[in-house]
């Protein structure tokens, strides 16, 4: 890993080093890191170190949360306290904080409920209670709340009538004897039916109200106008009373219904789909896709769900508002053991999950291990919700390596005071960057990891592995026997850049989104479990220098971040690399032509897409440093 890091840019960080050691910082200050994260429904959408800060933006959105990033503890919601229903259905336009401000909405809207969201039932409701009809007519506004409201509207018209909605009966009416008398006489029209058939035993009515009135004593009747083909009234129960989603029993009047769910639990009144009274708990706590258990509060669903894995809270309507479900893994390796180095690459980052600073490496064949930790970070970190996995390397030297793999009281002595370090340090585990071993020292290697692994995981330590994303046509010949390795530590991180690299011939991408979405396969091919896999990030470009015949002269390292600037200063200009999925750059200076693939917030997206796709454990971004603030509101919203 540390060869990717540029001869000046590694001179930089010694020189670091040397200035301010890690005993001299130890007791740095965490800075700017981010404690604070806003969520919108169960979506984390940006951090902030301030909880003033990160509930000042989360205001700017619904459903929205604030949570302490280490513990996950709940800080602040602006979540809906009531719920308007009109018919028994809903929106998010119709959520409230505050009881007055559904009850102002509501009160202009008809057949209307309002819900208290912590609890059943109704906290308003105002459904009408009489229909007026003149003749066999009616309409949608001639409901009314109280009789004598009804009244009112029906001395503006002759020949009406008013049913109770709850009794289902003709209660009052302003007909004339003599309407009476025309009516009774008239052609008989009104059929009593029963499944859309004629009811049994009956015969057609010519006056509305007897036929009504009959209608009382068949069950499921409706009363038909022949003449018309109209139905003019019914005594078909539509008020549902659902148990658990069972039906218990239908009534024709809402208070009926009301008054017999009211004894039950977990029920539901429902007509023409819509819910117009309930006592389910507002808030599902689910496993996966199993629902496990119900509240009515947010405070003991949080706690219920916490204690499950892959949980997640959703509300009745299916708003999944808190998840723990898996998301992807982020690990950032920083390249760097000096202190305020690692913090400061830390403070700029957000949904980060894993910090692997270069803290160990093998310097002898003897089994010498230089140690530049310092557990400050560790506790800070930790503090923050980040795990820390140091990154142990062996400087690249294959010749020492090779000596140290064959001396096996060296590994022994290696193993045994590297692991020690590590539970002294209280770490989550380690992460081994071995490169540039022989490709004879296969076996050799392989044994070195498997006694490693073996000893970390008796101390409840994780061991993860870079390897290179190579090919499967010739990595049988090196030194990563990535099956078997694949079997031993519990996550393998692809080294997924370099596809083109600096002692190549040949210009090109560090690491193209084909090149990278093969090598994933490839892994997979290698039966690496999908949960074990991390891919590997590149957050810099190689620039190379071409000559008026065409000729690579040379190449070096841009950071992502400094890219922006770069293509300003430059007027470089860009052509799309489908093959690469990249942006390729070109401008001329000094004579000659300087080209390189743009790494960007979209291919960058575009990689944890490919991680996603695959169902790998997560990501792994060489390196932290490289790349600006805002690109880790778009990893966090996309992990």
């Amino acid at each position: 890993m540390v060869k990717k890091i540029s001869l000046i840019v590694a001179l930089f960080m010694l020189v670091q080093t040397l200035i301010a050691p890690a005993a001299q910082v130890s007791n740095a200050a965490s800075g700017g890191m981010t404690k604070y994260r806003v969520y919108q429904n169960d979506k984390a959408i940006k951090e902030f170190v301030k909880e003033a800060d990160a509930i000042y933006y989360a205001k700017q959105f619904s459903y929205s949360h604030v949570e302490h990033i280490s513990d996950r503890k709940w800080l602040w919601d602006n979540f809906p306290k009531f719920k308007v229903y009109q018919n028994g259905t809903s929106n998010s336009k119709l959520d409230f904080r505050t009881y007055e401000e559904a009850l102002k909405v509501a009160k202009t809207l008809t057949n209307v409920h309002i819900r208290d969201l912590n609890t059943v039932g109704w906290k308003y409701a105002s459904f009408p209670k009489f229909q007026l009809f003149q003749g066999d007519k009616t309409q949608a506004k001639w409901s009314f709340l109280t009789l004598d409201d009804a009244k009112k509207e029906a001395k503006k018209w002759g020949n009406a009538h008013i049913i109770d909605l709850n009794t289902n009966k003709w209660v009052w009416d302003n007909l004339t004897a003599a309407q009476i008398k025309a009516q009774s006489s008239a052609k008989a029209v009104y059929q009593l039916t029963v499944n859309d058939q004629p009811a049994p035993n009956t015969k057609p009515y010519s006056f509305l109200k007897n036929a009504i009135s009959a209608s009382e004593k068949i069950a499921n009747s409706k009363v038909v106008n022949t003449a018309s083909n109209q139905v003019v009234h019914s005594n078909v129960p539509s008020f549902e009373v659902k148990q658990n989603g069972k039906l218990v029993k239908s009534f024709v009047g809402l208070d009926s219904a009301v008054k017999l769910a009211k004894t039950l639990a977990n029920t539901e009144i429902v007509k023409d789909g819509g819910i117009l009274w309930s006592s389910m708990p507002y808030l599902n706590v689910f496993q996966g896709d199993k629902k496990i258990k119900t509240f009515h509060t947010l405070a003991p669903a949080l706690t219920y769900a916490k204690s499950f894995a892959n949980s997640s809270i959703q509300t009745i309507d299916g708003r999944s508002l808190w998840s723990n479900v898996k998301v992807l893994q982020i690990l950032g390796w920083n390249g760097s053991s000096n202190t305020s180095t690692i913090l400061s690459h830390v403070s700029n980052t957000q949904g980060l999950s894993i910090d692997s600073p270069s803290w160990f490496e093998l310097t002898a064949a003897d089994g010498s291990l230089k140690d530049m930790s310092d557990p400050s970070i560790v506790k800070t970190l930790k503090d923050k919700g980040i795990l820390v996995t140091p990154l142990l390397h062996n400087g690249f030297n294959r010749k020492m390596t090779t000596e140290f793999l064959k001396n096996e009281q060296a590994k022994t002595k290696f193993i045994t005071t590297l692991v020690n370090r590590l539970v002294e340090l209280g770490v989550y585990g380690l992460n081994i960057d071995f490169e540039e071993v022989a490709g004879a020292d296969r076996a050799a290697y392989t044994d070195f990891v498997k006694k490693l692994t073996a000893a970390a995981h008796v101390k409840k330590l994780k061991v993860s592995i870079d390897l290179p994303r190579g090919s499967v046509s010739w990595n049988h010949l090196t030194a990563y026997d990535h099956k078997a390795i694949g079997s031993i530590v519990d996550t393998v991180i692809i080294m997924a850049y370099d596809e083109h690299w600096k002692g190549g011939d040949k210009a090109g991408s560090v690491a193209g989104l084909k090149w990278v979405e093969e090598g994933i396969k490839q892994y997979l091919d290698y039966g690496i479990p999908r949960n074990k896999i991390m891919l590997g990030i590149p957050f810099y470009v190689r620039e190379w220098r071409i000559d008026t015949s065409g000729k690579l002269v040379d190449n070096r390292a841009l950071l992502m971040k400094d890219l922006p600037k770069l293509i300003a200063d430059t007027k470089a200009v860009s052509t799309f690399d489908a093959e690469a999925g990249q942006y390729k750059y070109s401008y001329q200076k000094d004579g000659y032509t300087h080209v390189f693939w743009a790494e960007t917030h979209d291919t960058v997206l575009a990689r944890i897409k490919l991680a996603k796709k695959y169902d790998l454990a997560g990501i792994a971004a060489w390196r932290l440093g490289y790349e600006d603030a805002e690109l880790w509101t778009k990893i966090l919203q996309a992990k």
